[in-house]
């Protein structure tokens, strides 16, 4: 398989984790497909040839008997194929061997002893020896094990505290059972050793474990006192005497009756033998051990009981027939296909006992996938298994060597199906592929492709009454953002609305005013749909059964090994590394990042950045700016949120709200106007401004969001009546850099980042608006002129601290004092060199800033023009500039403007000027100026296509004033 871009040389394997359990499930579904046809060719040949043909020649007290059993086993097997529950129940591969935790071995053997020692007393005439219980015992644990497979099932329609109060008291009914028989006077005579001795043992075991079940019931009081004496680790020491007392049990049990060999025989036999056979999933492994028994049973014999040489001659009718075998041509062949079917028979049994034994070791595989896949906690054990089961199934049903198997298949498979606890498995699933490429790309092209799964994800994302709904909502949730980010809408109708509709899960309290109320004031709690984690852990533990007990128990004996002494030596390096593959990567609490609100702005944000069609489905999606805006406050009330969840949900919102104020065209001049009515917004923007606890990332994007809103007139009154917004954008703007020394590089590279945008935003109130001028100019705690005249030597501020003084000079210059015109006149002369070799957007601002300055300041200015050879070179660059910008663009539109705005006002000032620019044919110039004027001329800002910010004099009445100086008629 290739490898994808971003993964390294020698990592194909960790791109693709699932291909080393492909491999071993492809190998294990080889072996038991070769055993099926095997099987059925055994079928066959019994059918057609054994009892088709040699129906009266098979010997009727073993061949006979042994073929018609295989036949029939066969025959059940074969049938069995078209109903996939049957045939996983008796003979699927998967299941036929399986381990339980040795805490429940130690509670079956327990009770199977109390139930044989109960049976004299229930039943003596039936039962006189204990060993007679024994083909009864076997056949009471087969039934349970293959005949009931409905009981999981059965128990989980039980009431949750019913279940519980089972899974508490079932240690002391299982020590009763001991008990009980110990006590009675009739069964002295099954026991030795002294009677008082063997009620006190059993009544001491009985004793501690009522005291620990007692101690496990949920009353505070209980509660309090097992936390006083036993501390955090009382669950472990609850294991702990628990699986001691039932070790003690069995040891009593089999102390107390060591003088009768039955009894001896039977307390042996009964552990074996639950062993034995509940070890069995299904009949799998009993069917092969049967396939592989009779055959070699009746191997040696058959050549003797099929011999077909001639006998001495037959006796006269009146004679009694022979007691041996006669010559009979008819079966001359029987012997061989004997063998033929024995054989057949024999290598089936062979292969299932091998596919089982190699089944045994898929753990191997499945923990590698869960170490390499990103699989974490009980529930990536229980997924793993569930695919390796998917892939078992798939490869026993078509092509076993090149099957259409994945994790992808299997995600998608899994989320159209029908049962809540496969969805619940394939959404995370899909969650954990997203995670990493390039099955995160395989993944997200199904994901598209398939309308039904996008549907089902939708649905996802509200469901309620489902067990993990929670889980289920947040992985679905996580999953759209990942397809948003490369998702049209238009192909996924009704995603934003659903989307939106996650911004109202949380925890709000409903506030009406009380003239407007027409109900009583009624509390209600709506359910948080943010998982702490006490909930994710107590969600998770529930479903974490023996296996998770030991793995936790290896991990902490791991971490005990790791701290000891001999923590370099080799034996202790190869048990980390076992005990290091057999762990599971646990999963790490969910935080702020995990709350639904987040999730849902995150999706809309990826649908906005991705293409500019899905933002007419945002605008037009109802009450969804109000929702969002809701957010962007820090001191609402009508929470429960930590503050830790405030900021992220404010963060989120400015994100969103900066990514969607961003957008160009006019579906961006909709946004805008949509977002700018919400009445509460510039309140929360400024308070996120002036709140020093947000991060420099949070402020910078408020700041943006103002910057992108101020492109409006209106919105630009609209925020000068604001006055805290201009003074904390100023502070932002104004405040120096601090060293990245001292604050570390990625908080200096975010706070020079909030004051670009903040000055951004300064210089976009500040066009064409007199009263922000003013405002930013009358601020007291600043030198304001001073500090620009100072950043405009900084390269990063440059543009931004030169329109800003720009606009000043423009709107405010009769508010300027002699100090700030006296900054300006330091400035003056840096400026007109920067003219002569900035570019684009910088030479666009830098020409109207002189222009500014040269009205404000005009002896001063001309002694800086007039100073050496700078006044040819300066209107060279201006004639120049005129000639390269015969095309308008976008991105400065208005250089053409401020080009002649300067050459007027220089040839007005100065007579002499005019003779400089006719020598450099400035009539010309103008006159393709005058053919080549363009509406795009007429806006000072664009963003995409659309021109935002009219422009005051038309270009074409500046080129007739710039000609009449001329003297061009």
């Amino acid at each position: 398989m290739a490898q994808s871009s971003g993964v390294a040389p020698g990592q194909g394997e960790l791109a693709t984790p699932e291909r080393r359990l492909n491999c071993f499930v492809r190998s294990v579904a080889l072996i038991e497909r070769l055993g099926n046809a095997l099987g059925t060719l055994a079928f066959t040949w019994a059918t057609v040839v054994l009892l088709g043909g040699y129906p009266t020649g098979l010997r009727g007290q073993d061949d006979f008997w042994f073929a018609t059993t295989i036949f029939f086993l066969e025959a059940f097997r074969m049938f069995s194929r078209d109903n996939r529950t049957d045939y996983r129940l008796f003979f699927g591969t998967r299941g036929a061997f399986r381990l339980l935790g040795w805490r429940s071995w130690l509670f079956l053997i327990v009770y199977f002893n109390g139930v044989m020692l109960c049976i004299p007393l229930l039943s003596p005439v039936l039962f006189p020896s204990p060993v007679l219980f024994l083909p009864l015992l076997g056949i009471l644990v087969a039934i349970g094990q293959f005949v009931c497979p409905g009981a999981p099932k059965l128990l989980a329609r039980i009431p949750l505290w019913l279940r519980r109060a089972i899974a508490l008291w079932s240690p002391v009914v299982a020590i009763s059972l001991l008990l009980v028989p110990s006590i009675v006077p009739q069964l002295q005579a099954y026991y030795s050793g002294n009677y008082m001795i063997r009620c006190i043992v059993y009544a001491v075991l009985l004793a501690v474990v009522l005291l620990v079940t007692v101690s496990r019931m949920r009353f505070a009081g209980i509660i309090r006192l097992v936390n006083i004496i036993l501390g955090r680790k009382q669950e472990f020491w609850h294991h702990v005497v628990l699986n001691l007392c039932m070790i003690g049990a069995i040891v009593a049990a089999f102390s107390f009756n060591s003088d009768y060999w039955y009894w001896s025989v039977a307390l042996i036999m009964i552990p074996v033998e639950t062993i034995v056979l509940a070890s069995f999933g299904n009949f799998q492994i009993p069917a092969a051990v049967l396939r592989v028994v009779l055959p070699l049973i009746r191997f040696k014999s058959i050549s003797s009981d099929y011999d077909a040489t001639p006998s001495p001659a037959p006796s006269p009718a009146s004679a009694p027939a022979p007691s041996g075998d006669v010559y009979n041509p008819s079966i001359i062949n029987l012997a061989p296909s004997l063998y033929i079917f024995y054989g057949m028979v024999l290598g089936q049994g062979a292969l299932y006992l091998m596919a089982c034994v190699v089944e045994i070791f898929s753990f191997i595989p499945r923990r590698f996938l869960i170490r390499h896949g990103g699989f974490k906690g009980q529930w990536g054990v229980e997924s793993v298994d569930l695919y390796y089961s998917y892939a078992l199934e798939k490869c026993m049903e078509r092509n076993v060597l090149a099957p259409k198997i994945s994790l992808c298949n299997f995600a998608i498979d899994y989320l159209n199906s029908d049962s809540t606890k496969r969805q619940f498995h394939g959404i995370r699933t899909a969650h954990t592929i997203l995670q990493r490429d390039p099955t995160r790309t395989r993944l997200l092209v199904k994901l598209k492709a398939s309308t039904e799964t996008m549907t089902r994800l939708l649905r996802m994302l509200h469901w309620t009454g489902q067990e993990n709904q929670t889980t289920i909502r947040l992985c679905a949730a996580k999953v759209i953002d990942e397809l948003a980010k490369s998702l049209l809408v238009v192909n996924s109708p009704g995603i934003v609305q659903n989307v939106s509709l996650l911004l109202d899960w949380g925890n709000q309290r409903k506030r009406v005013n009380p003239l407007l109320d027409d109900t009583d004031e009624e509390e209600e709690q709506q359910k948080d749909l943010f998982v702490n984690v006490t909930g994710n852990r107590t969600e998770r533990g529930d479903a974490v059964g023996d296996s998770g007990y030991l793995l936790e128990t290896q991990e902490s004996s791991t971490q005990q090994i790791g701290t000891s002494n001999k923590k370099n030596s080799w034996i202790t390096r190869q048990w980390r590394q076992v005990s290091e593959f057999w762990s599971i990567p646990q999963e790490g609490p969910l935080t702020e990042q995990d709350l639904l609100p987040v999730i849902g702005m995150s999706i809309i944000e990826s649908l906005a950045t991705y293409d500019q069609s899905n933002c007419a489905e945002i605008s037009s999606a109802g009450d969804l700016i109000r929702k969002i805006t809701r957010f962007t406050s820090f001191c609402r009330t009508d929470t429960n949120y930590t503050d830790a969840e405030k900021k992220v949900l404010v963060h989120s919102s400015l994100k969103l709200f900066y990514r969607l104020t961003s957008i160009d065209g006019e579906i961006g001049i909709t946004l805008r106007h949509k977002i700018s009515e919400h009445p509460f917004l510039l309140r929360n923007l400024s308070e996120v401004l002036g709140d020093i606890t947000s991060n420099y990332e949070t402020r910078k994007v408020a700041s943006g969001i103002i910057r992108n809103l101020a492109i409006d007139a209106s919105m630009r009154l609209a925020i000068g009546r604001v006055q805290k917004i201009i003074t904390r954008l100023m502070h932002a703007f104004l405040t120096p850099d601090e060293p990245s020394s001292s604050t570390g590089a990625s908080v200096s590279h975010s706070r020079e980042a909030l004051r670009k945008v903040a000055g951004q935003a300064l210089a976009m109130l500040a066009i064409g608006n007199v009263g922000n001028c003013l405002a930013m100019l009358r601020q007291t705690w600043y030198s304001f002129i001073e500090e620009l005249t100072t950043m405009v030597h900084v390269e990063r501020y440059r543009c931004v601290a030169a329109s800003l003084l720009r606009s000043v000079c423009m709107h405010a210059r009769p508010e300027l004092n002699e100090t700030d015109l006296r900054q300006l006149s330091y400035i003056s002369r840096m400026v007109l060199e920067r003219i002569l070799c900035a570019e684009g957007q910088e030479l666009e601002i830098f020409i109207g800033l002189s222009s500014h300055i040269y009205e404000a300041i005009p002896e001063e200015f001309a002694r800086d023009f007039e100073c050496g050879h700078i006044k040819e070179r300066f209107v060279k660059r201006l004639v120049d500039a005129l000639n390269a910008n015969m095309e308008p663009i976008a991105n400065c539109p208005g250089i053409r403007r401020v080009i002649l705005e300067q050459a007027i006002r220089l040839m007005k000032q100065d007579p002499s000027n005019v003779n400089c620019f006719r020598n450099l044919r400035m009539i010309e110039v103008l006159s393709r100026v005058e053919e080549t004027i363009s509406e795009a001329e007429n806006y000072t800002i664009f963003m995409g296509d659309v021109g935002l910010m009219e422009a005051g004099e038309p270009l074409s009445s500046l080129v007739v004033r710039a000609k009449q100086l001329l003297d061009v008629r």
